[in-house]
């Protein structure tokens, strides 16, 4: 066989990931808009003395450094989805970045909750006025980032199989998200959160003299961002162990290698390796079994399957 007889059979393995991402420019915008605030706080703490503007520019600068994850995710996997070092290409370097950003959302809880029971236990005296200042400047700034984030909420990029491009393919499924936009999105949408219970809290403590609500509204958002986390570490962890697809999926590629009445799927493995696309290995068993190109083009389109190794194997 000549060498291009095989080169004619042979595709790459990149699967659109070498392809920037619509939330890689947002998250980027988000970066500079969250070190721009950061710089700002610490800088007007200083010179003023104001420690709750010192703490919320540090606490600013954490976010950075989590979202400075997300983009990293994101250049990362786009520069090296041509490499042969990753055999589905990088598309699971989007599930990995919002699995590190699930952990650091967790771990941002447990420190809200820690510090927010220490106070309940032994109250701080509270700045009101540069307090509420403060928290006024982050949920304006937070809010801004959500929705930079959130215009992307409803955007899914799909890969190309061999026969044609997926149509819209169970958008409602985590397997089809972008985890990594989500990460980041969740991260602004915790800090808007701790910004709007700040404010009530401190209203209600200096205007009502209810200072327990500050510490109690804390142990609120805490429970909140880390029942976030574990729903996005359930999403990203399900894809970075090869979790099989959702039954739908399953039940379509099955009902359509069978259509013939004659095939019999015996083996069918399909899971995830980037936002909406998937890879699949089927065993098929039949007494005059088709080609496995044919049970490849069976396989509807929409589904996103990009890669799928077909074993036909004839009957008794």
């Amino acid at each position: 066989m000549h060498d291009e007889d095989v080169e004619r059979w042979r595709h790459d393995h990149t699967f659109e990931q070498d392809r920037r991402r619509p939330g890689e420019s947002r998250t980027l915008v988000v970066i500079l808009l969250t070190a721009v605030t950061m710089v700002v706080e610490v800088v007007a703490g200083i010179h003023y003395g104001s420690m709750a503007l010192l703490a919320d520019g540090l606490h600013m600068g954490s976010h950075a450094v989590a979202l400075g994850i997300t983009a990293f995710a994101y250049v990362y996997a786009r520069r090296n989805a041509r490499s042969p070092r990753f055999s589905f290409g990088t598309g699971k370097v989007n599930a990995l970045g919002g699995f590190t950003g699930a952990i650091l959302l967790a771990v941002f809880a447990l420190y809200m909750a820690l510090e927010s029971v220490a106070r309940l236990i032994e109250p701080v005296a509270i700045a009101f006025d540069q307090a509420i200042a403060v928290a006024v400047i982050g949920l304006l700034v937070n809010g801004a980032s959500v929705w930079i984030l959130g215009a992307e909420g409803h955007d899914h990029h799909h890969g190309h199989d061999h026969h044609g491009p997926p149509h819209g393919a169970g958008h409602d499924h985590p397997h089809h998200e972008d985890q990594n936009l989500k990460s980041a999105y969740l991260h602004v949408l915790a800090d808007a959160l701790t910004s709007v219970l700040a404010i009530v809290a401190l209203l209600s403590a200096k205007y009502l003299g209810l200072v327990f609500m500050d510490p109690l509204m804390g142990v609120v958002g805490a429970a909140l961002i880390a029942r976030w986390s574990l729903g996005l570490l359930s999403s990203t962890s399900a894809i970075l162990l090869d979790q099989q697809a959702p039954d739908a999926v399953l039940t379509s590629i099955r009902t359509s290698v069978e259509e013939d009445g004659d095939s019999r799927v015996t083996d069918l493995h399909v899971w995830a390796i980037g936002p909406g696309i998937y890879a699949a290995q089927i065993a098929v068993v039949g007494r005059a079994p088709a080609s496995a190109d044919a049970y490849r083009a069976r396989i509807p389109s929409h589904l996103g399957v990009v890669h799928a190794l077909v074993e036909a194997r004839q009957s008794g």
